[in-house]
């Protein structure tokens, strides 16, 4: 009987250990069920949102698609460590450490509270490793160990964030540490949030993080689930980062990308987190539903003819074909113009405007694009000319 006793109590004991270690390494307790369902706005609709800020922008141009109160200061709570990680892999693109390189954990950074991976001072881990937990379970640790290998401590990284800020033309935005952590001053605004998280997505090793749904560290004994349920259950997802506390309420930066689409959706101070995610599918269903990424392509002769040049032709700068955002009700309205010059006089410069391209939805010019020489070509002179025609003689 005392044998049976035993085990059973360390079986409880052991279920509760577990229960301790899931939630100290996620930024809420996390919710498995699939996202509410919302349905989709008509282009123009106003929808209905529960948070004090949001905004929807097209990843690429910063297009707003649509937006309430996006310019209002607010706490962002652990949002805040897209600018973290965005220095960070900025960083180490620019090879100050690699993936791979190894940090040891100091005394300061075993300290932090609120989420976390409960890293021991002195302990060892790789930056993929503490990439990997900012971005799955937003560990605050683990962002102060990556602050402190890419300036050597959090207030000299802190100074960074604001100033990358400043860079970027966040002109709502100030950081007061690297985590989100509640903190006086510390604020920033959802259109902010926006441009941040587009300069972050610019770099490719982000979703090989942000797309993670579970995963572990250490060697499978600590187990990762990510805060953010659209990376699970909503078609496209590519991140970012959620972020809750009692004063920001429960914000989230969601990122998704379909034919060719890539949106990013902010909603700050949500009531819910249940809420936090409705109105991020809203934001996105309403951009997938009424907006598209249209291929236009652009056809340009090779050359140009030069009169009076050392050559009769100048080569045209090639455009790529031109990808624009489009209202879907206007897709089938859009045209694209050539209007270039029939010759040129040189002396010709490279870098010479010499046509533009025209882009129009009906009678409303959409963008214009600058035709170009590709090469000099100088004038020809007298005896340039003598050969040039005495060549011309000769050849049959």
């Amino acid at each position: 009987m005392k044998k049976s006793l035993c085990v059973i109590l360390c079986f409880i004991l052991c279920l509760s250990l577990i229960s301790v270690n899931a939630q100290s390494i996620s930024e809420e307790e996390i919710d498995l069920t699939e996202l509410p369902k919302v349905s989709t706005a008509a282009e123009g609709d106003i929808l209905e949102l529960n948070s004090k800020s949001a905004v929807l922008l097209e990843q690429n141009s910063l297009e707003p698609l649509y937006e309430e109160n996006a310019d209002e200061r607010l706490e962002p709570a652990s949002v805040t460590k897209i600018m973290s990680l965005l220095l960070t892999i900025e960083s180490m693109e620019k090879g100050m450490f690699s993936e791979d390189t190894v940090i040891s954990v100091s005394d300061t950074v075993a300290k932090m509270g609120g989420s976390q991976i409960w890293l021991e001072p002195g302990e060892q881990m790789s930056v993929g490793d503490l990439l990997k937990a900012v971005f799955v379970v937003s560990a605050n640790d683990a962002t102060v160990a990556l602050a402190e290998q890419v300036s050597g401590s959090e207030e000299s990284f802190v100074s960074l964030m604001n100033e990358r800020a400043k860079e970027l033309n966040m002109q709502n935005t100030n950081f007061m540490n690297s985590t989100g952590l509640h903190a006086d001053n510390h604020y920033t605004s959802a259109k902010d949030i926006g441009i941040m998280a587009s300069e972050l997505m610019k770099h490719e090793v982000v979703t090989k993080y942000s797309t993670i749904w579970t995963d572990t560290l250490r060697d499978g004994k600590s187990e990762l689930t990510n805060t953010n349920k659209l990376i699970r259950f909503y078609e496209g997802a590519t991140g970012l980062k959620t972020g809750t506390t009692e004063a920001a309420g429960y914000c989230l930066c969601a990122t998704a990308t379909r034919k060719g689409l890539n949106l990013i959706a902010v909603v700050m101070g949500a009531d819910s987190s249940k809420n936090r995610f409705a109105d991020a599918q809203k934001l996105l269903n309403y951009g997938f539903a009424n907006y598209s990424i249209k291929e236009i392509p652009v056809e340009l002769p090779e050359s140009i003819s030069v009169k009076g040049g050392i050559k009769p032709n100048a080569l045209i700068t090639p455009l790529e074909n031109i990808n624009m955002l489009v209202k879907n009700k206007d897709i089938n309205k859009i045209d694209c113009s050539v209007d270039l010059s029939e010759e040129l006089t040189a002396p010709v410069i490279k870098g010479d405007v010499i046509g533009k391209v025209t882009v129009k939805s009906g009678d409303e010019v959409l963008e214009e694009y600058d035709i170009t020489v590709n090469e000099d070509v100088d004038k020809i002179g007298f005896a340039g000319a003598f050969v040039s025609l005495l060549c011309r003689l000769l050849v049959p």
